[in-house]
């Protein structure tokens, strides 16, 4: 529609001076030749690459992308040690000569030779709190892994938003240039049959000059979106890639009480948190423990000198620990894991206390971008459309001036490009909201309806 629109602006532009351009022909290329120039050449063409959707690229970020792929391996090592930690000690086998006699050292038929298995086992119950300590351990490592996972969802959203963006400003820019060519057509024009002043090249001249400013920015941002994507997706930073989608405006928003019960259900830093508070408990019922002594049994067979009345014979011996007589060292070490734990208890809350404020400012961020977006979709770009054609209109009946014209299709690019700027910046605060709360949303999940630019 804009295109057909942008068709009939430059008619009302060139056809009255096409008139009198036929009375009046004198060769005004050589003076304004030079305005062509100042139109930006693109960039020539890469080799085109794949179009992803957000969740084609989410997909292959969370395959691919390294730092999750580190937070996975220190998973696999945090639950290769649950096994480990409950497990007994290792049984030692023993040799013991006895009696050997000194003048002849090599004589061990004379002396008593023992062999010997001993098993050791710990006090009761600390084997499962062992078990229980490293299990928590590897719930850490879960939810650091999700915590990277999440982080990375919520990167590529933004690095696609952000190359979303910069396609629907190169669209916008692609539609400005069209325009600034037909200016420069109907200004040609008008300039050969003396209406167009000194004033309005001057002005035209500037306009052309910010659109290679333009170019080079959108350029840019789009550049610099594409590489923080590719390297989310662990491939090569300059490697070609395109996107396609739409934004969110219309995606739905939880309330704050909702997002904080998410959150302490879901956010992976504090299910990392609450999972390290168990574990400090665990670790502080396990140091309780070293008041029950440990045993080691040992069984063993003896073989007694010759001549002996009984020269095969067994032995059994059984050790246990006294940690009664060592109260220092070990009530030490129970104040010390009950002072890790009440430490592990301070900081759940702290950073709950702060996730609940990550919440609240995402959400006031997240609501008032969206009321931004709304506002430029739903008013100010029909109001600028609408101001354009009543220039047009007036343009055409001699009551207004061609920079005022220029003036009013200007106005409608810029509100084009700040409607695109706002939902996007809703779509990064959408993002926001979803990290800190933890967790995918499935209100953002709902399809928006397409917006027709």
């Amino acid at each position: 529609m804009k295109s057909l629109f942008s068709l009939s602006l430059v008619a009302v532009l060139c056809a009255p001076a096409i008139c009198a351009a036929h009375a009046q022909t004198p060769d005004s290329s050589s003076s304004l030749a030079p305005f062509a120039a100042l139109l930006p050449a693109p960039d020539k063409p890469a080799a085109p690459g794949p179009v992803m959707t957000l969740e084609e690229l989410e997909r292959i970020a969370l395959a691919d992308n390294p730092a999750i792929a580190v937070a996975a391996r220190r998973l696999a090592v945090a639950e290769a040690q649950v096994p480990v930690a409950g497990a007994l000690d290792d049984p030692t086998a023993m040799y013991r000569g006895w009696g050997v006699p000194l003048s002849q050292p090599w004589n061990f038929n004379d002396a008593q030779n023992m062999f010997s298995v001993s098993q050791s086992f710990p006090g009761r119950g600390k084997r499962t709190l062992r078990t229980s300590v490293a299990q928590s351990g590897a719930d850490v490592a879960k939810a650091q892994l999700a915590e990277a996972q999440l982080e990375v969802r919520v990167n590529v959203r933004k690095a696609f938003d952000n190359l979303l963006l910069a396609g629907e400003e190169m669209r916008i820019y692609d539609e400005d240039v069209d325009i600034a060519r037909q200016a420069i057509a109907a200004a040609r024009i008008k300039y050969a049959v003396g209406k167009v002043s000194q004033q309005d090249i001057l002005k035209a001249q500037v306009a052309l000059t910010a659109l290679a400013e333009q170019l080079i920015r959108f350029q840019r941002n789009a550049g610099l979106a594409r590489a923080r994507l590719n390297t989310l997706l662990g491939r090569d930073p300059g490697a070609p890639l395109d996107v396609r989608g739409q934004f969110a405006v219309e995606a739905a928003l939880p309330s704050e009480q909702a997002l904080e019960q998410i959150a302490l259900e879901s956010r992976p830093d504090l299910v990392a948190a609450r999972d390290a508070a168990e574990r400090s408990h665990k670790e502080q019922a396990l140091t309780k423990k070293v008041y029950t002594p440990d045993f080691t049994i040992t069984g063993g067979y003896m073989l007694m000198p010759p001549g002996a009345d009984m020269r095969n014979n067994y032995m059994i011996e059984a050790a246990m620990n006294l940690p009664w007589l060592n109260r220092r060292k070990h009530d030490a070490q129970i104040a010390e894991a009950t002072a890790a734990a009440t430490e592990q208890d301070a900081e759940l809350a702290e950073l709950r206390n702060t996730a609940f404020g990550q919440i609240g400012e995402a959400l006031v961020e997240a609501k008032a971008a969206q009321r931004f977006a709304r506002l430029y979709q739903d008013r100010l770009r029909p109001q600028a459309e609408a101001a354009l054609q009543s220039s047009v209109i007036a343009y055409e009946n001699g009551k207004t001036d061609f920079l005022d014209l220029l003036d009013s299709q200007t106005t409608v690019i810029d509100v084009e490009m700040d409607w695109a700027q706002a939902v996007a910046d809703f779509d990064a605060r959408l993002a926001d909201l979803e990290l800190a709360a933890g967790a995918t949303l499935d209100q953002f999940q709902q399809p928006a309806p397409e917006v027709k630019p």
